[in-house]
């Protein structure tokens, strides 16, 4: 059984730093993209940041320049490094993979259950 399991959500004023990692375990043949979202208002959800298995990032114009997202294909981990935070990051952070399990079974989208982040004073 695949299981996400996200870390390193905390308080931290604004202008600090946090570094949330996103942790897969269980059956896995491989991993295509990892994401991470946090609720946004008149939204569902944002989508912060991308990674693809080829490397390739994407983010949100609101974290461009200052989150940064990575990867550790050793240990089936997804980084999200955020640095001069602000108060509106405040959220509850979700990773997500693009996960093939078995390599004759299809791919899945599997979520972690989320970890909060603070910004405040």
């Amino acid at each position: 059984q695949v299981q996400l399991v996200e870390s390193g959500g905390g308080l931290v004023q604004p202008g600090g730093s946090l570094r949330l990692s996103c942790a897969a375990s269980g059956s896995i043949f491989s991993i295509n993209t990892n994401r991470w979202y946090r609720p946004a208002p008149g939204k569902q959800r944002e989508l912060v940041a991308t990674l693809t298995a080829d490397g390739k990032t994407t983010y949100a114009d609101s974290v461009k320049g200052r989150f940064t997202i990575s990867g550790d294909n050793a240990k089936n981990t997804v980084y999200l490094q955020m640095n001069s935070l602000k108060p509106e990051d405040t959220a509850v952070y979700y990773c997500n993979a693009d996960l093939q399990p078995e390599r004759w079974k299809p791919t899945f989208r599997y979520w972690g259950q989320g970890t909060q982040v603070t910004v405040s004073s």
